[in-house]
C-alpha cells in the first residue's frame, strides 16, 4: 500500500488528468450495475431495488420457461451477429483494400467521406427511408417492378432486408479503421514486390492481407463479447416493432425494451440483460484464450 500511495503521488499530474474520464467512467458503467440486484427480486417501486421482494432465480427460470420466445430470439441474436460480423468485415477490408489501392488519392478521400456519412444518419430517420424503398403501395421497389409484395406483413424478407441495411449503415465507418492500418504499412514492401515481378492481386494478397489480420484479430475478440446484444434501433426502430416479424426480427434487446414498454416486470427484463451479460463475458473469454494458444501476440490480455 506504501508503495502505491507513493508511486500515485509520484505521478500526481498524471492521476489528476485522468480523474474525469474515470469519474464518467465509474459512474455511467460501474454505479449502474448495482441494477443487477433486480434481477433475483420480484421489483416494486415501494421497496426500491433494495427492498424489493427476494425471490432468488424465478425470474430466470420464467425466462427460461417461455421456450418459444426465448429460443426464437437467442436464435436470432447470434445468427445475426454471425451474418453481420462475417459479411461486415470482409466487406470493410474489401472496402479499405479499394479505396487504398486507388491512383486518384483525392477521389479515394470523397468515397470515404460519402461512404461515412451513413453512420451519422440515426435509425429514427433510417426507417423512413427504408419505407420510402418497400411500401406496399407507394415503396420504390413495388414502383419499379409493379408489386404490391407487403413486406411490413413479410417475416421472411426481414433477415435480408436488416442485413442491406446494417452494411449499408456501417460499412464505410468500419472500414477507417483497416485503412489506418493500410497507412501504416511499410512502403518499402510493396517496392520489393513490384521489383521481384509480383502484380497487384499478389501484392495483396501476400503483403497487405497479412498486414490486417492482428487488427481483424482484435476486432473479432471485442465483438465477441457483444455476440448476445443488437443494435436495439435497428431491430426496434426499422423493423417499426411490427408484431407480425417478431420470428424473425426480434432479438434480445428489442424484446427486452418491448418489456420495459408494456410492462412493469423490471426483474425479468434485468434477469434477460444479465443473461446477455455473463454469455457475452463467457464468450470473449473463451475466444481471447483460444486466441493467445493459437496466436499470443493477437490475444488482448
Amino acid at each position: 500500500m506504501r508503495d502505491f500511495l507513493s508511486n500515485t503521488w509520484k505521478h500526481r499530474a498524471h492521476v489528476v488528468m485522468a480523474l474525469p474520464a474515470f469519474l464518467v467512467l465509474f459512474f455511467i458503467m460501474y454505479v449502474p450495475m448495482t441494477g443487477l440486484v433486480m434481477a433475483f427480486e420480484k421489483f416494486d417501486y415501494t421497496g426500491g431495488i433494495f427492498g424489493s421482494q427476494w425471490v432468488n432465480f424465478d425470474n430466470f427460470e420464467f425466462l427460461l420457461k417461455s421456450k418459444d420466445t426465448f429460443v426464437s430470439m437467442t436464435r436470432n441474436t447470434v445468427l445475426y451477429y454471425l451474418a453481420f460480423t462475417a459479411i461486415g468485415t470482409v466487406l470493410n477490408i474489401t472496402v479499405a483494400i479499394c479505396i487504398d489501392q486507388l491512383a486518384f488519392k483525392k477521389m479515394a478521400k470523397t468515397m470515404q467521406t460519402l461512404m461515412i456519412i451513413p453512420v451519422f444518419i440515426s435509425y429514427a430517420a433510417v426507417q423512413f427511408i427504408v419505407f420510402a424503398f418497400i411500401d406496399s403501395r407507394t415503396g420504390l421497389i413495388n414502383s419499379v417492378l409493379g408489386t404490391r409484395t407487403r413486406f411490413y406483413s413479410t417475416a421472411s424478407y426481414w433477415p435480408w432486408i436488416l442485413t442491406v441495411v446494417k452494411i449499408w449503415k456501417d460499412t464505410g465507418y468500419g472500414s477507417v479503421l483497416y485503412m489506418s492500418v493500410l497507412a501504416g504499412i511499410d512502403t518499402a514492401l510493396y517496392e520489393a514486390a513490384d521489383i521481384d515481378g509480383a502484380n497487384k492481386w499478389q501484392q495483396i494478397k501476400h503483403i497487405t492481407i497479412p498486414s490486417l489480420i492482428p487488427m481483424v484479430t482484435v476486432m473479432l475478440l471485442l465483438s465477441v463479447g457483444n455476440v448476445m446484444h443488437s443494435d436495439t434501433g435497428l431491430f426496434y426502430q426499422v423493423t417499426r416493432n411490427n408484431g407480425a416479424l417478431y420470428s424473425t426480427t426480434q432479438v434480445i434487446d428489442s424484446y427486452v425494451l418491448n418489456q420495459i414498454m408494456g410492462s412493469s416486470n423490471f426483474g425479468y427484463t434485468a434477469a434477460a440483460s444479465f443473461f446477455q451479460s455473463v454469455v457475452g463475458l463467457l464468450l470473449m473469454l473463451v475466444a481471447n484464450f483460444t486466441v493467445r494458444k493459437i496466436e499470443p501476440e493477437g490475444a488482448l490480455f
